[in-house]
């Protein structure tokens, strides 16, 4: 009966347990095939994105810079192609391997490359860091070998910039390099995306004008290897071009002036009177751009910073000097105007100015007799400026120089721009807590003593006083114009003022300007030779206080040996170029800045033309030519 109990029930419960089992299969895999589902369906892009993340590395592609034009459109600043080293650290499986391999193969030691990598702490996972840019052909064939050796690094090719006239054109055009914190700070700050590594512009034009000359970087998608090693591009991301820029230097101008200024310290300015387009502006001595965008070491990077000569300076904005004689025709113009004297007045002008028991003397030492204010800007008379600064005062002569405007930055399209002084007695009340004395006016007078003027601020006084009256803002961007041609901003002359002094008043000046270099006595004479109709003032801003002036300038130690000034425009009659140079510790500006002036005209001007009709012309006392005046001057590099 037991027997027959079992068979009867065996089959039953064989079969309950089947259907559980079956059941909990059934809800195992429909676990199983949610889950998958899941996974490949709903989780899809997550999981294809960490898929990607594990076979490909994602390089940035920086946009090539727009180009930059001259005036005419010869191209100063353009691209080329160089290599660049990255490191992805997720990949590198011996650091200490390949930190010995990298010092070894490329000039760059283990502190910059953890340096790097500190830097790029924030980056995504698996994005390549930078290690070093622009790559000699030498080291790029080096890691190129032993790449394979080397988890993890790997070399992209990447737009580098090239500056076709370098130095000459290089406190203009500036440089690029590598973004600070600070600039990323400032960046993040404005709301710009950049990223540690990206090259930006550090100086002139390239920092100004950095948004519209950078452009859109793009990247590539690379597939590499189970051991980080590239294997092909599996996705491309062109980068967009910024956009381009033409300038109003015009290049053989500009050439000119630099080549002009190679042995000496200083600057040279030029501009278009009629619309303040700048035409040159150097600084010297310069700096390559191609290096410092580029391979610089950081010793070499120390040789320019530490240059005693200030390399980085750009002399033309930052430079502030005394304007010297070149100033006296401001002057002139605001006795002329106040009514001061009038064209005919005539005041004896001897070797010294005796004032308060003190003789202040002339350049000349026999002094220029008695003549009137014409013969006073040709001759450059110290002592008929002092007598007639002390009538207006040092108040009116302050009110006429910020007419001229000194004292006040142009308002140039590059930072850093100094803008100058214009003593005055409230001025000296504010910053020494003293009052104005009489004998700081006689100083003032002849561009001395506290005034100071950039070049920049000197050749918009000499343009405004060569178009009539109009100061102009500064133009150094023509035009901005997409890769495509497209035109984006198209720059109109725009005025800074007036001077508001009458036509009458300027004609006068303009003439006293022509007499420096085309009459007899006048301090520029030998220009004349150059055949433009130039109109100009030399001036000789004075550096230290020396018992005896002397124009053996060899016998000066060079710091105590006073600066040299050249302001001027041509043709007279139809002012198309105003150049004003300075030359430090130069000596004299009839002998160290005018020559330089007189290749700044030829080079601009071309062809010669006239003398101005009505002007005397003597004869020469000394060779005059550009070279010959140099190799007398005995500058210092």
């Amino acid at each position: 009966m037991s027997g027959s109990y079992f068979k009867d029930k065996e089959p039953r419960e064989l079969k309950g347990r089947v259907y559980a089992a079956v059941l909990l299969a059934g809800v195992f895999f429909f676990l199983l095939a949610s889950r998958l589902w899941y996974l490949q369906v709903f989780q899809h892009s997550h999981f294809h994105e960490l898929s990607l993340n594990n076979a490909t590395r994602f390089i940035k592609a920086p946009a090539p810079r727009g180009l930059i034009y001259d005036r005419l459109g010869v191209k100063v600043a353009e691209n080329r192609p160089g290599f660049d080293l990255y490191i992805v650290p997720e990949d590198v499986k011996d650091w200490d391997r390949t930190r010995r391999m990298l010092t070894g193969l490329v000039e760059i030691t283990a502190e910059d490359i953890d340096d790097k990598l500190e830097k790029s702490r924030r980056r995504p996972p698996f994005q390549a860091v930078m290690l070093k840019q622009d790559l000699t052909w030498e080291e790029t064939a080096k890691i190129e070998s032993f790449r394979f050796e080397m988890p993890g690094v790997l070399l992209d090719v990447a737009p580098k910039r090239s500056y076709v006239f370098s130095e000459a054109v290089s406190h203009v055009l500036g440089y690029l390099g590598e973004i600070s914190e600070r600039e990323l700070k400032e960046k993040e700050a404005a709301g710009e995306k950049y990223s540690p590594g990206d090259i930006v512009g550090k100086y002139g034009l390239e920092k100004y004008f950095e948004k519209e000359l950078r452009g859109v970087e793009g990247g590539k998608e690379v597939e590499v290897d189970a051991m980080g090693r590239q294997i092909r591009v599996v996705n491309w991301m062109p980068p967009y071009p910024g956009n381009d820029l033409r300038l109003s230097i015009d290049i053989k101008t500009q050439v000119a002036a630099w080549a002009a200024m190679r042995d000496k310290v200083g600057a040279v300015v030029a501009m278009e009177p009629r619309t303040g387009r700048i035409l040159a502006m150097v600084s010297s001595p310069s700096f390559d751009s191609n290096a410092l965008s580029s391979r610089m070491t950081q010793a070499e990077w120390r040789a320019v910073i530490d240059n005693p000569f200030n390399v980085l300076n750009n002399r033309a904005i930052q430079g502030q000097y005394p304007p010297a004689s070149t100033y006296k025709p401001i002057h002139a113009a605001a006795a002329l105007e106040e009514g001061i004297i009038a064209p005919w007045t005539k005041i004896f002008s001897g070797p010294s100015f005796w004032f308060a028991g003190r003789a202040y003397r002339d350049w000349k030492e026999e002094g220029h007799g008695h003549i009137n204010v014409h013969k006073a800007i040709v001759q450059s008379s110290d002592t008929f400026f002092y007598q007639v600064g002390l009538m207006l005062g040092v108040d009116r002569l302050a009110e006429y120089s910020r007419k001229f405007g000194f004292g006040s930055k142009t308002g140039v399209p590059l930072q850093g721009e100094k803008s100058g002084l214009v003593p005055s007695s409230e001025w000296k009340k504010k910053a020494y807590k003293t009052r104005w004395y009489e004998g700081e006016t006689i100083s003032v007078s002849v561009g001395q003593g506290y005034m100071l003027a950039t070049p920049l601020q000197l050749l918009n006084a000499y343009a405004a006083i060569a178009n009539g009256g109009t100061l102009w803002k500064p133009i150094l961007v023509d035009e901005i114009t997409t890769p495509e041609g497209k035109v984006l901003h198209d720059q109109e002359p725009e005025k800074n003022g007036e001077l508001g002094v009458s036509a009458k008043t300027m004609e006068h000046v303009r003439k006293g300007l022509a007499g420096v270099t085309h009459e007899d006595g006048g301090t520029a004479r030998f220009l004349r030779t150059a055949g433009f109709k130039i109109a100009g003032k030399t001036g000789t801003a004075q550096v230290a206080r020396l018992v005896k002036r002397t124009r053996d300038i060899e016998s000066i130690p060079y710091k105590l040996r006073d600066h040299a000034w050249f302001a001027g425009f041509a043709p007279y009659d139809d002012p198309q170029i105003a150049v004003v140079v300075i030359v430090e510790h130069g000596g004299f500006g009839a002998s160290a800045a005018a020559p330089v002036a007189g290749e700044v005209f030829k080079a601009y001007l071309g062809a010669p033309g006239e003398l101005p009709a009505g002007l005397t012309a003597g004869s020469d006392a000394e060779d005059g030519t550009a070279a010959s005046v140099a190799a007398r001057t005995g500058v210092p590099r």
